[in-house]
């Protein structure tokens, strides 16, 4: 097991720091040019890989530039061109009623606090936390996706199922300024190495930090 005179914290911090040094580079990987196109993107993104909602959203872009062209879509047509990415009935739904209600309460600018983005349709903490950080550089949030619950699970920090309370786990443990890094990173190391069926513990740069390398 992990060695127990090592504080959560202090682990937390040097498995983000040799996560940090694998994938320097790691960003959001949502193509988007715009806060809206971000919040858009995201939306889209649920129980859909980012690949397949960079494919779509070029010509859902075109199409509708703006909150003004979504608010005013019609559904039929905005359904047609999300239907790939899954759920596109609730999803184009959602886009169009949260492009109507940043239009009526927002002076059509998509809001910079968590409070205001969850009061949109379709928009919860994950999807809030992504467009803070990513559209506007706020780290409001640990962003929690099926990557970052299941890594956080395995490396022993949270055993919580639900992904607020993951969250909330898991902010005490890093720095505000690190918690987008964090769950970046955790999805990087997700899809190469932590895969969901059979994580790939003999390549893991993780491996002497996790219960699971362990065989704890």
């Amino acid at each position: 097991m992990v060695a127990k005179s090592v504080s959560e914290q202090q682990r937390a911090g040097e498995i983000l720091r040799r996560l940090t040094a694998l994938y320097p580079d790691a960003t959001c990987s949502l193509d988007y040019e715009s806060p809206l196109q971000l919040l858009v993107a995201t939306m889209l993104s649920a129980q859909c890989t980012d690949e397949r909602v960079n494919n779509v959203t070029p010509a859902l872009f075109a199409r509708y530039p703006d909150a003004i062209a979504l608010a005013g879509a019609n559904l039929e047509t905005l359904e047609a061109l999300i239907k790939s990415t899954g759920f596109y009935r609730n999803k184009a739904k959602n886009i169009r009623g949260a492009s109507q209600m940043i239009l009526e309460r927002f002076d059509g600018q998509v809001p910079q606090t968590m409070e205001a983005l969850t009061q949109l349709p379709g928009v919860a903490r994950k999807t809030a936390n992504v467009v803070l950080a990513h559209g506007f550089g706020i780290n409001a949030g640990v962003t929690v996706d099926t990557h970052v619950k299941r890594l956080s699970q395995r490396l022993g920090l949270t055993d919580e199922e639900n992904p607020v309370k993951v969250e909330r786990a898991l902010m005490p443990l890093l720095p505000q300024s690190d918690w987008e890094n964090w769950s970046i990173r955790l999805i990087y190391h997700g899809r190469a190495v932590c895969k969901a069926r059979k994580p790939n513990c003999g390549d893991c740069v993780l491996v002497d930090l996790c219960p699971v390398g362990l065989g704890g």
